[in-house]
């Protein structure tokens, strides 16, 4: 079967910001024989190529995209014990969903995340003390250079905080990733506090895969990282910014100043090589609140939580990206950290 080719008016139409400008070409990929060859086709032409997943890690510029855009529809998953091999183009939520309603742990602390499977790997997707990296046995992609199909390793992929071998190139395209569940029923054990308090547990303790995927939705649900098309506050891309990791050659000098600036101890988090900082911290006392605004109110901090950009309905990526320039400048001018984006930009910079 071939890929499926159409026309795309916007990108705006498939990411979850609801921002973007045209494709040139859009093709629609649904098994991974189909993939591949649509990317092959297009390197041939000479052709630029967008991967599309869930379009929830893509801030994409007015001008859209001057190329092919390929989206990776391919879905399911097979389970064989505790080992799952899931496509690339599943969606992340529902795969997380059945593997609870299946009686498996292990992935629970990652529910409610939007986008698809494929792009979990890539930055290492990470939310209340759990990592894709902790359950990733292995990737398959085809490599665009050899052009082959080959299999990657979880310690080929060089997993560290929100990136991997895979993050900032492209040569590498996601067919499918394998993990490894908990085949007890049980949650991954729990490592971040609020998530712990909302439980009633220790940190490290383990309850079922159930009750640890709707206290993690109830707490999403909260700070609007759950999406409805209906709350202009999950019209995001979730996190815009990291949080920051400040070398440990600089850490002092840095908490110090922070601490002067702000009067109060500063949250900190052992991280490699450095510490680890709460981004949301450091903009709400730089004086950036909940919904605080953007061109014409157009775009604004998400009204529940100040680390989600969002657009308020008929926003430009032009609004956004100055909304975020101002945040990252006024956290940078208070405190000498600088934010990163986390998202993917595309034909766009901050």
């Amino acid at each position: 079967m071939n890929p499926r080719t159409s026309e795309l008016p916007k990108l705006a139409a498939y990411t979850t910001l609801r921002l973007g400008g045209p494709a040139r070409r859009f093709v629609s990929a649904t098994t991974s024989e189909d993939l591949v060859d649509a990317v092959r086709e297009a390197d041939a032409a000479g052709e630029p190529v967008l991967l599309l997943g869930g379009g929830s890690n893509l801030v994409v510029g007015d001008a859209g995209f001057d190329g092919t855009l390929v989206e990776v529809a391919t879905t399911g998953y097979r389970r064989d014990g505790g080992i799952v091999d899931v496509e690339a183009g599943q969606n992340w939520d529902a795969f997380v969903a059945g593997l609870v309603e299946a009686g498996l742990g292990g992935l629970e602390c990652l529910s409610g995340i939007p986008g698809s499977v494929g792009a979990t790997p890539i930055q290492n997707v990470g939310a209340y003390g759990c990592e894709v990296a902790q359950s990733i046995v292995s990737v398959e992609l085809y490599d665009r250079g050899t052009r082959e199909v080959r299999t990657l390793e979880a310690a080929e992929l060089g997993f560290a905080y929100r990136t991997s071998v895979l993050k900032g190139t492209d040569s590498g395209v996601v067919l499918s990733v394998r993990f490894e569940v908990r085949e007890d029923g049980l949650s991954a054990p729990i490592r971040y506090a609020e998530l712990a308090r909302t439980l009633g547990v220790e940190i490290g303790a383990r309850v079922p895969a159930a009750d640890a995927r709707e206290a993690v939705l109830k707490l999403r649900r909260g700070k609007g990282m759950v999406l409805d098309p209906a709350d202009h506050d999950t019209w995001s891309a979730g996190s815009f910014f990291t949080n920051p990791i400040v070398p440990s050659a600089e850490a002092e000098a840095v908490l110090k100043r922070i601490t002067e600036v702000v009067g109060a101890e500063v949250p900190q988090y052992p991280a490699d090589g450095g510490v680890k900082l709460s981004a949301a911290w450091l903009i709400e006392r730089a004086g950036f609140a909940k919904g605080y605004p953007g061109p014409g109110n157009r775009v604004s901090l998400s009204t529940k939580h100040t680390l989600a950009l969002t657009n308020r309905g008929d926003a430009t990526t032009a609004d956004l990206l100055a909304l975020a320039r101002e945040v990252r400048d006024g956290v940078h001018e208070r405190f000498g950290v600088r934010l990163h984006p986390e998202p993917l930009l595309i034909n766009c910079v901050i």
